[in-house]
């Protein structure tokens, strides 16, 4: 029996009621499904362990992480600890020390949930975004000089390699091949930035040729906000910049009804390293505690952490007890209009998982 070992991270905020809600639901997968197992480690990394250290995590924290099959991860934020310093001290050190440079967003109308878009349904909108998560526009190049003088400069400097942008482009047409519409969408803003942006596009007009089955388009980023609200059923795959594709999951992720299900995978897709799993709604310290968060994010994480691992019947189990569970309609968490606590949601999950009929 296979026996794969997941770190789980559950950082701040809502962060730990989720991540318990999604190791409950994934011990509950692997206990039904024969030929593997899963054991977990917790670490209690993220703002408390600041307070108390002066750092977001251990500084052998990622070693640590690398005897792991995958990772688990709840959020990074804190009120009372600036921003930067949450993100860059844990969720950005795991990603970028690990090179997981394909972050994998998928948005899609899950059934029962209808999303601000009328007359969209889940067959309209179905996609998957393709976000370069290792370089470009957080590559953390730049600084401050002159600090607190009238002179004062504050740099960020994007960074494009060519490697970099290759191999994720490459994993976008991939992807984009291995999904019915093979149709793949560039993201970039050449028209403006005529450095870095044409070199996106000049590459993926150099490699599009080895992909003749995928269909091509491509878009500015301003425009594609507008393609994605007015004709969200001529998308399929998108791949952009680190920080376009980040802005761009997070409006597909209120398109398909809230921050609170979307999901992301973090992968090393040459598996020589762990991936890291995570829901995408941040630390929400406005509901930390009241046992209302949503946890459906992180079950559909955890769902793409299992595909990833190479068992796919349980993701395939997994995701058909998460629709059965919004088809029905009658355990909803607040943010999607219901009045169900996590607590519930996760007991539907489980329940629908232990019928038998997913």
């Amino acid at each position: 029996m296979k026996k794969y070992k997941i770190a789980a991270v559950p950082g701040d905020g809502i962060g730990p009621e989720v991540i318990d809600a999604g190791v409950e639901v994934l011990q509950a997968v692997a206990e039904t499904e024969p030929g593997f197992a899963l054991a977990f480690e917790h670490f209690p990394w993220g703002g408390n362990y600041y307070r108390e250290h002066g750092i977001m995590m251990p500084e052998d924290g990622v070693d640590t992480l690398r005897a792991f099959d995958a990772i688990l991860f709840g959020s990074a934020g804190d009120p009372k600890i600036p921003d930067h310093i949450t993100l860059w001290g844990l969720r950005l050190k795991i990603c970028q020390t690990l090179d997981q440079y394909a972050n994998v967003r998928p948005a899609r109308l899950l059934p029962g949930i209808k999303g601000p878009l009328a007359n969209v349904t889940s067959d309209d909108l179905d996609w998957v975004i393709v976000r370069e998560n290792s370089e470009g526009e957080y590559a953390g190049a730049g600084g401050r000089v002159h600090v607190g003088l009238p002179e004062e400069v504050g740099l960020d400097v994007s960074i494009f390699t060519r490697p970099g942008v290759e191999r994720i482009q490459r994993f976008a047409f991939e992807l984009a091949r291995s999904r019915p519409r093979k149709k793949l969408t560039l993201v970039t803003k050449s028209n403006a930035q005529r450095h870095g942006m044409v070199f996106w596009d000049s590459i993926f007009e150099r490699i599009r040729g080895d992909y003749p089955d995928v269909e091509t388009d491509k878009m500015l980023v301003d425009a594609m906000t507008t393609r994605m609200v007015l004709d969200p059923k001529s998308l399929d795959t998108v791949v952009a910049t680190n920080l376009h594709a980040d802005v761009l999951s997070d409006l597909a992720a209120a398109l398909t009804g809230s921050l609170g299900i979307a999901p992301t995978g973090n992968l090393r897709p040459e598996r020589d390293m762990p991936s890291m799993f995570e829901p995408i709604h941040g630390s929400a310290f406005d509901i930390t505690g009241k046992g209302v968060a949503n946890p459906i994010g992180t079950f559909w994480s955890s769902a793409m952490l299992l595909e990833h691992l190479g068992e796919v019947a349980a993701a395939t189990r997994l995701m058909a007890a998460i629709e059965r569970v919004t088809a029905d309609g009658s355990v909803m968490p607040r943010d999607l209009g219901g009045t169900a606590t996590t607590r519930q949601v996760t007991d539907a999950v489980l329940s629908a998982l232990a019928s038998g009929n997913v």
